[in-house]
């Protein structure tokens, strides 16, 4: 414990910069801001400690991160101790801004940002832990952040980069569908006259994409961003006119080569006419292979606050590291195995052992709490859609899930859509399942944290609920097979099986492949009395 103390103490003698510089690469906010107040003494205007020991110190980050010797949780932490030294320092810059503004006889409330971006996510999509991150980043960067949120329309977007006058728009998506969604959002910013540039990230983005389907849809400047480490440098890039065209017309020459090897090698797709395609759908004989039994229950069920101990028990951590853009090599390369990887194992392990803590935290103080709708209706297959019925004597139809064939001439043998796998109308009993469950309620608790800067707990807190969501969904799945429906009620497979999906059946979503309409979850919504059960 002395050797310990000692070497606190020896980074402590430090000059000035150098125990901030410490204090940022460290990630350790206890003594930010009394040593932020030293520095303001010492300095002529306290833009200067920012434009000086503290960018320095952010700088060092910066080498370290692009060097693989510091990782993306350690830069969230440094992240959250500049923002607490900014905002240290933001009454004196007001102060001073606002003297020099009436002395000048200009606006003295009119705010001074390196620039301002509005980031969302797409119409579609509600993943945003990413963007997120991309947000603490630029905000560290004294860069004014208006995030909508997710799922938000392009209307929406477009309608408040006018009102708040941006600099800047950046698109973020996790979901394939929302790829399409970005393209509708680059036509229409250039169909209203915009020229902004347009930045894209998130986890199904690509360089590829945003050259061969964005960039020709908007010609004032569309850059995917491949993490949020890089959006700093070209957020700067594009807001400083000494350099934006030449970064342009680099991105774009790029974009150019990327775009006409794209289609050189592009194999010529060919696409069956749907009655044809409809002909070879995939046929089960349903006297050999009959139906699922009669569900045990029969309607929707909902599930409220089930204890959050036993969610944990099927989380899936492999999903967790990426989120914070870590990944081992091979065979190192996810979760448990990233433990042993050279590089970013300890790092990765260190994150392991917080995100433990919290989730621990999250638990003992019911920080957040499970919900979740589901439920097993009757239903047939009436050609590529699925007929769902009020009850068992099938005389009602409640709804309609529709199917989307597969088209694409591959020569293969079947083509396949959802409906497939129900036993068609008149020949069968057949039923369906559905599910929708939350593990966000509570969430709220990070607005305290935000107020106190403590973005690193805010991503990880986000981070746990998402993982705790997508675990919550695999242990309602089997409480559906195994008891609510009861098909598989001998079922006993361990969390790597489920994983695996080496159980019986399939979990399709809307939004995704086999469905990509996502007006199938309100039909959902609907089905299952989800708003009435849940209390909204």
């Amino acid at each position: 414990v002395a050797g310990k103390e000692k070497k606190v103490d020896e980074w402590r003698s430090f000059d000035v910069t150098k125990r901030l510089e410490h204090s940022l690469v460290k990630g350790i906010d206890k003594f930010i801001v009394e040593d932020t107040e030293e520095a303001r003494q010492k300095y002529d205007r306290p833009l200067h400690v920012i434009e000086g020991p503290l960018m320095d110190g952010m700088n060092v980050v910066g080498d370290l991160f692009g060097s693989g010797k510091m990782f993306l949780p350690q830069v969230i932490k440094s992240a959250r101790v500049m923002k607490k030294a900014v905002a240290h320092l933001i009454p004196f810059m007001e102060t001073e801004k606002r003297a020099k503004a009436l002395a000048e006889g200009t606006d003295p409330d009119k705010p001074m940002w390196a620039g301002t971006v509005l980031l969302a996510t797409v119409k579609g999509d509600v993943h945003d832990i990413g963007k997120n991150i991309v947000g603490v980043v630029l905000g560290c960067n004294n860069y004014q952040v208006h995030d909508l949120g997710v799922q938000v329309s392009c209307e929406t977007i477009l309608e408040e980069a006018k009102r708040l006058e941006v600099d800047c728009i950046g698109l973020s998506g996790l979901i394939t569908p929302s790829l399409d969604e970005m393209v509708h959002n680059a036509n229409q910013m250039k169909k209203k006259g915009f020229k902004l540039p347009l930045l894209i990230g998130g986890a199904t983005t690509s360089k590829r994409h945003t050259a061969v389907k964005l960039a020709p849809a908007y010609p004032h400047g569309v850059i995917h961003v491949l993490d949020a480490s890089r959006s700093v440098g070209v957020v700067q890039q594009l807001l400083d006119e000494r350099v934006r065209d030449d970064f342009l017309a680099d991105v774009q020459e790029d974009y150019t080569e990327i775009r006409d090897e794209y289609y050189a090698t592009l194999p010529e797709k060919k696409f069956l006419p749907l009655e044809k395609a409809r002909k070879k759908g995939f046929k089960i004989d349903w006297v050999k292979e009959p139906p699922m039994p009669k569900p045990n229950v029969l309607g929707s069920v909902l599930i409220d606050d089930h204890p959050l101990e036993e969610v944990a028990k099927y989380i899936d951590w492999a999903p967790f590291f990426q989120t914070y853009q870590m990944r081992g090599k091979f065979p190192n390369r996810d979760y448990p195995k990233i433990f042993e990887d050279a590089a970013v194992g300890p790092a990765a392990k260190d994150l392991f052992n917080e995100a433990q803590a919290m989730l621990q935290e999250i638990i003992d103080k019911k920080m957040l709490k499970c919900r979740a709708v589901h439920g097993v209706y009757p239903c047939n297959a009436v050609g590529d859609d699925i007929e769902v019925y009020t009850d068992d004597t099938r005389s009602q139809v409640k709804c309609v899930l529709y199917g989307l064939r597969d088209q694409q001439d591959i020569d293969q043998e079947n083509t396949f859509s959802l409906s497939d796998f129900v036993a068609p109308k008149g020949v069968a009993p057949d039923y369906i399942g559905g599910l929708a469950v939350t593990a966000g309620i509570g969430i709220e608790v990070k607005e305290e944290w935000q107020k106190n800067h403590e973005m690193d707990r805010v991503i990880m807190l986000d981070a746990l609920a998402d993982r705790l969501a997508e675990a919550f969904a695999e242990y309602v799945h089997e409480l559906m097979r195994k008891e609510t429906w009861g098909f598989c009620k001998d079922e006993n497979l361990s969390l790597d099986d489920l994983l695996k999906v080496k159980y019986q059946g399939i979990r399709p979503a809307p939004g995704y492949p086999s469905q990509p309409d996502h007006r199938e979850k309100r039909t959902m919504w609907e089905l299952m009395d989800i708003e009435k059960l849940s209390g909204g």
